[in-house]
C-alpha cells in the first residue's frame, strides 16, 4: 500500500510554515458511520471529494470512556443513554484496519482517537503512528504515558481545559512530536467564545504547532478566522446528511458546506492576511469578527465551565468497593464523570491509589476521593 502521500500530508502539521501553505484539513467522521463499514467508506469518499486531506474516526470501547451508571447525557439530538450508544458503536480492530486501508488508498491521511489502553494498542497494531486525543482525555495521564512510551506523534484537543492541564499533558508526552487543537467543547459551540487570538500565544508559549477544531455551525467564520492567526490544521465534523442519526451529525457540515470551507481555506491560505481580514469584516461585520477573535487569554469558555471536572477524566469505582477492599486495576478506572456521578481524584493519582485500602463503602461508579481510603 502506498502511504507516501498521507505521511507527507500529516507532516504538514509539524513542518509547514503558517502562510506558506494551506493547513491540513481534517474531516471528523467520529462514529457517524454508526458501525457500518459501507457507510464509513461512503463518508470517507465523500469527505475526500469535499476537500478533506485527513479522515478522523473514533475507536470506541464503552468501558474505556464512561461507567454504565453514567445515565443520560445531553447531546445535540437530546438526552442520550451514552454508555449504551457507545456499546453499539464498538467495531473492533478489523473494522478499523479496513477503513484505514480504504482511506489511504484514496490518498487520505487516516487519523483515529483512542479512549484507553485497549483502543490505543489496537491502533498501534493497525499501523497508526499519529494519534488524536479528544479534549476529555487531555488529563487521562495513564493513556498519555502509554502514548509517550510508544513515541507516537500526537494531536491534543484542548477544549474544557486550563493552561495547567495543557502543560501537564505536554510534560507527560515529552519526547513525542505534539500539536494542539484549540476548541470549545460544546455542541454546537458558540462562535463568539472561540477566542482565536489565543492561537499564536499558545503556540509561542509551548513552542509547538496549534490548529483549531471547530464545533460551531458556520463553514467559514471560525476556520478563516483561525487561518488569519496561522494554524497548522483545521478540523470540522463531517456528515453526508445531518438527519442521519449519528451522535455528531446535527453539528457537522454536509458535503456542500465542507467543500465551501475547504475551497475558502485553500484560497485564502496563500493570500495576504490584510486581504483576508477585509474579507472577514465585509462578510461578517467587524464587531462579530472581533468577538470571535476574543481577548487572547486562555480561560474556560462560558459554555464549558459547568462541564469542567465532569467531561474530563477522574478516578471511579469500577465495581462496588467495600470497607477493607484493596484497590487495584479491576476495581478502579479512569473515566469521564458526566452529569450524574460524583467526580473523583485526578488521573495523575492512579498509581498512588493502587494498593490502598478502602475506608468506606464506595458505590459502583462513584468517583473515589482521598477521604474514601485509608
Amino acid at each position: 500500500m502506498n502511504t507516501t502521500v498521507p505521511d507527507f500530508m500529516i507532516n504538514k502539521i509539524w513542518t509547514a510554515k503558517a502562510g506558506s501553505t494551506s493547513p491540513l484539513i481534517i474531516a471528523e467522521i467520529g462514529t457517524s458511520h454508526q458501525g457500518s463499514i459501507s457507510r464509513a467508506k461512503e463518508m470517507i469518499d465523500a469527505a475526500g471529494e469535499s476537500g478533506a486531506e485527513c479522515i478522523k474516526v473514533q475507536h470506541v470501547y464503552a468501558d474505556e470512556i464512561i461507567h454504565p451508571r453514567t445515565g443520560m447525557v445531553p447531546l445535540p439530538g437530546g438526552d442520550t443513554a451514552l454508555y449504551e450508544v457507545f456499546r453499539s458503536l464498538e467495531t473492533g480492530p478489523s473494522f478499523l484496519e479496513e477503513i484505514k486501508e480504504h482511506a489511504e488508498k484514496q490518498g487520505l491521511v487516516f487519523l483515529c482517537t483512542p479512549f484507553g489502553a485497549r483502543s490505543l494498542l489496537e491502533l498501534i497494531q493497525a499501523g497508526c503512528s499519529v494519534i488524536k486525543i479528544a479534549s476529555p482525555e487531555l488529563n487521562h495521564i495513564p493513556l498519555l504515558q502509554l502514548i509517550a512510551e510508544n513515541r507516537l506523534k500526537t494531536i491534543l484537543s484542548t477544549g474544557v481545559s486550563r493552561l495547567s492541564d495543557i502543560e501537564e499533558a505536554l510534560e507527560t508526552l515529552q519526547g513525542c512530536s505534539t500539536a494542539l487543537l484549540h476548541c470549545i467543547t460544546s455542541y454546537p459551540a458558540p462562535e463568539e467564545e472561540y477566542n482565536l487570538s489565543l492561537l499564536p500565544h499558545i503556540s509561542t508559549l509551548f513552542g509547538i504547532p496549534v490548529g483549531v477544531s471547530d464545533h460551531s455551525m458556520d463553514p467559514l467564520l471560525v476556520p478563516l478566522g483561525a487561518l488569519y492567526f496561522g494554524v497548522c490544521c483545521i478540523e470540522k465534523h463531517f456528515t453526508i446528511d445531518r438527519k442521519s442519526g449519528g451522535l455528531d451529525d446535527l453539528v457537522a457540515l454536509p458535503p456542500e458546506e465542507f467543500s465551501k470551507m475547504t475551497s475558502a481555506v485553500n484560497y485564502w491560505a496563500v493570500r495576504p492576511k490584510e486581504e483576508l481580514y477585509s474579507f472577514l469584516a465585509d462578510e461578517f461585520g467587524t464587531e462579530r469578527i472581533h468577538n470571535v477573535f476574543g481577548s487572547g487569554k486562555k480561560n474556560l469558555a462560558e459554555s464549558e465551565k459547568e462541564n469542567y471536572g465532569r467531561s474530563n477524566r477522574s478516578i471511579h469505582a469500577a465495581r462496588e468497593i467495600m470497607p477493607g477492599d484493596v484497590l487495584h486495576a479491576d476495581t478502579i478506572a479512569v473515566l469521564r464523570t458526566e452529569k450524574e456521578l460524583r467526580p473523583g481524584l485526578h488521573p495523575r493519582y492512579i498509581k498512588q491509589l493502587t494498593g490502598r485500602t478502602a475506608r468506606r463503602q464506595i458505590p459502583d461508579g462513584e468517583g473515589i476521593r482521598w477521604e474514601d481510603i485509608l
